[in-house]
């Protein structure tokens, strides 16, 4: 199946659509990242779990304290709004630039071209992030044993597979190159 899903991205990832892939992100970072991240900044203080690597599920409750019931709310919305279009945003980018990268720089055997799947998992946990987060949030001041000690383990990994993808996007470009001067 994860075969079938990594050669579905090679198959769409053309020069055209990778390059849109690209636009598409820059123009939300430009655009609307800074925009959302004003808005988060005026009821969270500067502390929020998706911006966070590690936290803790006191950390989560502490936030959802400091938030009070408008930013929790806020915050809430924010996930199932614009949270639910910078995954995919991202996951456009990261997805159809290291297909693009790895078709010309591996072969097509070679088993490393499964690293176009690394953002899908990315986008996977953070909507896994998202919905625990919220779920905390939504329902504090009562805990949400479990839900709030996954929602720190979603983020953590979250951040693997999206700073990972970033980083085989920079391997892809210098694999493509190095390929290009040895001929």
């Amino acid at each position: 199946m994860l075969k079938r899903i990594s050669t579905s991205f090679y198959s769409f990832s053309t020069g055209w659509v990778t390059l849109l892939g690209l636009v598409v992100f820059v123009l939300f970072m430009v655009f609307v990242l800074p925009q959302q991240s004003r808005k988060a900044e005026a009821y969270s203080g500067g502390t929020s779990p998706d911006t966070s690597y590690i936290y803790s599920a006191a950390d989560l409750y502490h936030m959802a304290e400091v938030y009070g019931a408008e930013g929790r709310a806020a915050y809430i919305r924010a996930r199932f709004t614009f949270d639910v279009v910078f995954p995919i945003a991202y996951l456009f980018f990261l997805v159809t630039s290291i297909s693009w990268l790895l078709a010309r720089g591996l072969l097509e055997q070679s088993p490393w071209r499964l690293l176009n799947l690394f953002p899908l998992a990315g986008a996977i946990f953070d909507f896994l992030e998202n919905i625990s987060t919220s779920l905390v949030l939504w329902r504090y001041p009562d805990t949400t044993p479990v839900v709030d000690r996954l929602a720190p383990v979603f983020t953590a990994i979250k951040w693997f597979f999206v700073n990972g993808s970033f980083v085989i996007v920079i391997l892809g470009i210098l694999v493509v190159l190095w390929k290009k001067l040895r001929k």
